[in-house]
């Protein structure tokens, strides 16, 4: 059993406790509270003057996909399959290297799980995982029944294959593709129905429509990319259209119709906050964008959306409280709602009695540029401590 005391305890569900403690046994937080008896032979971790807080998530990165370190222009890039517009069937867990430059970093700035997947090149980009930040091997590290389907609306999908002269060129042919791999995928899945009571009616095994069918049965969530405002409403129109379990990734220009956003209520993962405008989607960022939303009352997931920028997501909360964000809503967008994104907020999000015993130790407030991270641990192994009588 491990014991972290006198800390200054961010539940995130059920409020602050000073001085507080927090006792793990075989993985799992088995309590947390105030001047709580720690069993004979405990392990003890002094925390006082410290922040204690659940580990910190990132629920859209392209760790590992994007592998690091790398070279530029970079030939090693797995996070797009650009041979075709619709590739369904990829699977992030095969781009996965635990000896990525990223995780470590990561690791080292309190984060305990992350969701890589993914590019947006592709329009149905494929299926990614979310993982835990400790294991050798991907499948060690992987999350079982995480996977979500990733979608993309815009410019990428646009400039990588219309360049070419090949679908799609347009905003209506991005729109046009998705449309058709849904409604073929749709009708695959009424096959396989019937099938199940005469066997006569199977269709032929098609890979990428198998991997549609969870999507188009709402057993799977899809991620779907989209900055400028018409594009998220394309990705409304699309979602609602195929009655898809949905969520909006980045959503730069969410402000501009923060009312229909607000009326729909899906998950917005917004970010990231320090992207130049690079491109002409990205003209219109502001600094406010998740403030906005999140007043809206919608549940605002932060992200640093590429790899090891995932390790100064804090910091990118901590501009989203200079502009507007409530602080606690803000924090709640690197831990509890991420996990709720991903399915996984009985697991962790928040401090509480049967949750992974997933944690981090910070000599500062976490959304602080001044503040360090001191441990990470998981599953109730210290993984990363910045003072070695911590492990």
């Amino acid at each position: 059993m491990k014991a972290i005391k006198n800390g200054k305890i961010v539940t995130v569900t059920k409020g602050i406790i000073e001085g507080g403690t927090i006792l793990i046994d075989q993985g799992k937080i088995v309590a947390v509270g105030q001047d709580l008896p720690i069993p004979e032979g405990t392990r003890v971790i002094d925390a006082t003057g410290k922040w204690v807080t659940p580990g910190l998530i990132d629920c859209h990165t392209h760790i590992s996909t994007f592998p690091e370190p790398s070279t530029m222009p970079a030939p090693t890039g797995d996070a797009n399959e650009m041979s075709d517009p619709v590739t369904p069937h990829i699977r992030a867990i095969d781009a996965v290297n635990p000896h990525d430059y990223a995780f470590a970093k990561t690791l080292m700035a309190g984060f305990t799980t992350i969701y890589t997947g993914p590019g947006s090149g592709n329009l149905i980009g494929g299926v990614g995982v979310s993982v835990k930040l400790r294991g050798k091997t991907a499948d060690e590290m992987a999350i079982p029944g995480s996977g979500q389907m990733k979608m993309a609306l815009g410019e990428n999908a646009k400039r990588a294959f219309g360049a070419d002269r090949k679908a799609p060129m347009t905003r209506m042919g991005c729109a046009a593709v998705i449309r058709e791999a849904l409604w073929k995928a749709r009708n695959y899945s009424d096959q396989l129905r019937l099938a199940e009571t005469d066997p006569s009616k199977k269709p032929d095994f098609d890979f990428k429509l198998e991997a549609l069918v969870p999507v188009v049965r709402r057993q799977q969530r899809v991620r779907i990319h989209s900055h400028r405002s018409d594009d998220i409403a394309t990705a409304i129109r699309i979602a609602e259209e195929f009655d898809l379990d949905f969520a909006l990734e980045h959503v730069t220009e969410g402000y501009k119709i923060v009312d229909r956003l607000a009326a729909k209520n899906p998950y917005c993962v917004v970010g990231p906050m320090l992207i130049p405008p690079k491109k002409q989607e990205l003209w219109d960022i502001r600094m406010e964008n998740p403030g906005i939303l999140s007043k809206a009352g919608i549940k605002v997931c932060l992200t640093a959306d590429a790899a090891s920028e995932t390790q100064w997501l804090p910091v990118h909360a901590g501009l989203a409280v200079r502009y507007g964000m409530d602080a606690a809503e803000a924090f709640k967008g690197i831990t509890l709602y991420p996990a709720e994104l991903l399915g996984l907020a009985d697991r962790m999000g928040s401090l509480e009695v049967g949750k992974d015993a997933d944690i981090a130790i910070f000599d500062g407030d976490p959304v602080c540029n001044l503040t360090t991270c001191e441990a990470t641990i998981i599953d109730g192994e210290v993984c990363h401590a910045t003072d070695p009588t911590m492990r």
